[in-house]
């Protein structure tokens, strides 16, 4: 049943690319109860269907490689011509090498840089194509605390991060005109399979928790509401942003950095 309200996604047509898993299956379902038609795309097509299923509803699944430009055409296009309308794409996929920058091989950055650059930008250029068409829409990718902040094994990861982010502001000054929006959700550290070596490590777990105002890890169910306040006409004058959906980890950082040394 949708709840109706400013978020409420009622007529709305979204795409929830990488929505078989994690994140993107918690805003799946999520959309789903706000009352959108939602087509839930992901590599793993058979996962993907598994998701619709629970939905129940519209819910649509179908697959999508985002590294692939023709299937990403294939895919936006395909929905646009079915439905006539293309309201709300959100793009969660994103790959982690955690090494050194000395430690990486070239086939290892080539792998990132495709997914999390390559795979954005192109969901990006098709969405935007579709929507700057209609005049209307909104395009939600994802970024990371990583935008902001480093540690080492994490350089290759964190420069993606932050160019998804200045994609996704560049979009929005280029789409903003045709009443396209384009922002990002920028989780900290959240409980799903790309995590999963990290929760695996029970010291490592902990003092990632340690560094949250809640000392506690978020879950993908936490990042719904920011990602369907982005989707949603709610944010109707948001455009070229981020919301960091952090457990408070960026503020803690900050506090750390700028506290007198007697205080810490």
């Amino acid at each position: 049943m949708a709840s109706h309200g400013i978020f409420d996604l009622t007529g709305k047509v979204a795409v929830i690319i990488g929505g078989a898993s994690g994140i993107g299956e918690a805003v799946t379902l999520g959309a789903v109860a706000q009352g959108a038609t939602v087509v839930c795309l992901d590599v793993a097509q058979d996962k993907a269907a598994a998701v619709a299923a629970q939905a129940g509803g519209t819910t649509e699944s179908g697959v999508i490689d985002i590294t692939d430009a023709a299937s990403v055409d294939r895919a936006l296009d395909g929905i646009a011509a079915k439905h006539g309308r293309l309201d709300i794409v959100i793009c969660t996929p994103s790959i982690n090498v955690r090494k050194k920058i000395l430690d990486y091989t070239n086939e290892e950055l080539d792998r990132v840089l495709k997914v999390n650059i390559s795979g954005n930008f192109n969901v990006l250029r098709t969405a935007g194509r579709i929507m700057v068409a209609q005049k209307r829409g909104s395009i939600v990718l994802f970024s990371s605390i990583r935008s902001l902040v480093v540690e080492p094994g994490q350089s290759v990861y964190s420069a993606t991060k932050a160019g998804i982010l200045q994609l996704a502001r560049g979009a929005a000054s280029e789409f903003g005109p045709y009443g396209v929006r384009v922002n990002c959700v920028g989780p900290g550290v959240i409980e799903t399979p790309l995590t999963a070596p990290i929760k695996a490590n029970e010291d490592w777990f902990n003092a990632y928790a340690a560094k949250t105002t809640f000392n506690r890890w978020g879950k993908p169910e936490e990042m719904v509401g920011p990602t369907l306040f982005l989707a949603s006409d709610a944010a109707s004058y948001v455009n070229g942003t981020i919301i960091y959906a952090d457990g408070g980890w960026l503020a803690q950082r900050s506090a750390q950095a700028t506290s007198h040394p007697a205080m810490r």
